[in-house]
């Protein structure tokens, strides 16, 4: 995996924020480095990195998502961050956003020393039925993952749908307001395509189940127009099961998060 380490204009050892994007996203995109900007200008150390298969990271088949890797992954950055001379490894935060930030509430249950955790718009799941979404369009986005997963099981190159779409589009995420963040987006790195299979994985996928044992302080940001992806309430139920949780609502949907 690629990392990178910003750093404030400070001398001694400070504490370092771990950024872990969203699904199939990475670090270039400007709301990763809207984050860093806004964590160095605050005197904390802020760590980016791209997942295995994804952006300037190795691996390969490119585009396919595996949970238990992308948790890995994660803990391998936090490892690299306490290596780090300039950081100071008592101190460790995290912060993740939609998939990732489901994924750091996974990781801080397996790591009692992270210090703080910061969940926005995070996964906890499928909703039953998602706005903008037809049943032939379920059906068709059903059947590619079964294909893509047909594929993998006996070695084939993944069976590529695009990341996001338009309303009736064959993508994982299709809706209005996710094709307009996308239009807008300037990242050298990230692509509109990804291997559906790992929606099979993310079907059995509760973060929350993991939040009664994050003995960090954990902030929960949840979009109250959470029309275009599970957000709002399953967020809340990750912050309800939560020791130390703290709940911050923003009257917006998932994807304005991403907008400058």
């Amino acid at each position: 995996c690629v990392a990178y380490l910003h750093l404030p204009h400070e001398r001694d050892r400070v504490p370092c924020v771990v950024l872990v994007t969203g699904f199939s996203g990475t670090q270039d995109t400007p709301s990763i480095q809207a984050m860093v900007r806004a964590l160095t200008a605050a005197k904390f150390a802020a760590m980016t990195f791209d997942f295995r298969n994804f952006g300037e990271s190795g691996g390969a088949p490119r585009q396919v998502i595996r949970l238990k890797d992308q948790l890995a992954d994660i803990h391998a950055a936090i490892r690299c961050a306490r290596g780090q001379p300039s950081v100071d490894p008592a101190r460790i935060g995290l912060w993740g956003t939609s998939l990732g930030g489901g994924h750091v509430v996974a990781v801080a249950a397996d790591d009692p020393n992270v210090q703080a955790v910061v969940a926005q718009v995070p996964f906890n799941g499928f909703p039953k039925k998602v706005e903008n979404r037809s049943t032939r369009a379920t059906l068709r986005l059903l059947g590619a993952m079964v294909r893509d997963a047909l594929r993998g099981t006996f070695g084939r190159p993944p069976l590529y749908i695009p990341v996001v779409g338009a309303t009736g589009d064959l993508a994982v995420m299709a809706s209005p307001q996710a094709q307009r963040t996308v239009d807008g987006l300037d990242s050298p790195h990230w692509r509109n395509y990804v291997a559906p299979r790992v929606l099979f994985e993310m079907m059995r996928y509760k973060p929350s189940d993991f939040a009664p044992r994050v003995a960090a302080p954990l902030l929960v940001c949840i979009a109250e127009h959470h029309r275009d992806l599970p957000a709002g309430e399953d967020g809340r139920e990750i912050a309800r099961r939560a020791p130390r949780a703290e709940i911050k609502s923003y009257p917006v949907g998932h994807f304005d998060f991403y907008r400058p």
